[in-house]
């Protein structure tokens, strides 16, 4: 099961630049916000700050306009809002306003700001912004995948793909370096990697779509949000987010599980890797 080739990214949805533009000030307010001062913890065990609220009250507010009746799945919950995150639908917009949180509150750059549009289950368009790093990724299914590294004479914009470092004899790999479970060293181990990098966040995703790396498993626990946005760059890129059945990660109504949980998944730049 694949993407549709034909499926308009964003048809009757925001444009990529919107969405750009709105994780762009979503970041800045968690820049804004200064040095974490501790979070909270919430029932799931994982950490959220006044920072993933801040940004996600901007992006939910910038979305109201442009989300032509598409429904928002969000992270947090929003305290006074309309209830954030409806049951799975095929077409959606999916929004992690702080991925990486303990990074954050470590003071560790890795932490990303992602918003996907996903159209009959896939994500077809989608933004990840690294504030602290200056480095933003966007992708559009039809348009492929680029880079803005921003600095203060403006913006550097350029294409991302795999496709050089495609089936490499020893792969390097990425690994989380906040929820490394035993099942991924598992794998890993039994993978024989050249190397294995440690980052946080979606950033990993995107690192394997530039070619930063060959790929990344994750067969400990995320959710849909977690992953949407990167895993349009990595598609964008000509990698692919697979399944351990080789299946491509899916999204919305068109996922196995209800709950926006996602199997267990390795990202890789070439796909036919999945099957060496």
């Amino acid at each position: 099961m694949m993407p549709p080739a034909d499926h308009g990214a964003t048809a009757g949805g925001p444009e990529l630049d919107d969405l750009v533009a709105i994780a762009l000030r979503g970041g800045a307010r968690i820049l804004s916000h200064g040095v974490p001062r501790g979070g909270e913890v919430k029932a799931d065990g994982s950490p959220v700050t006044a920072a993933d609220r801040i940004c996600q009250a901007s992006i939910l507010s910038d979305l109201a306009a442009i989300a032509h009746g598409l429904p928002v799945v969000a992270e947090e919950e929003m305290s006074g809002a309309a209830p954030v995150g409806p049951a799975p639908a095929p077409d959606c917009i999916l929004v992690d306003p702080l991925d990486g949180t303990r990074e954050f509150l470590a003071g560790d750059p890795d932490y990303t700001v992602n918003v996907a549009v996903v159209r009959g289950g896939w994500p077809v368009a989608g933004v990840v912004y690294a504030p602290a790093l200056a480095m933003l990724w966007a992708a559009h299914a039809e348009r492929g995948a680029v880079k803005m590294e921003i600095g203060n004479d403006g913006a550097i914009l350029r294409r991302v793909s795999v496709r050089s470092r495609l089936r490499p004899e020893r792969p390097v790999a990425l690994a989380s370096r906040s929820h490394l479970c035993a099942e991924t060293a598992a794998w890993l181990h039994r993978e024989n990697c050249g190397e294995v990098r440690y980052r946080g966040s979606s950033l990993k995703i995107c690192l394997v779509a530039e070619g930063a790396a060959d790929l990344y498993p994750r067969l400990g626990q995320t959710r849909q949000w977690d992953t949407a946005a990167a895993d349009a760059v990595l598609r964008a890129a000509g990698g692919a987010v697979l399944t351990l059945d080789g299946v491509p990660l899916a999204y919305g109504a068109a996922s196995p599980r209800p709950d926006f949980v996602n199997p267990p998944f390795v990202a890789y730049g070439d796909p036919a890797a999945a099957g060496r």
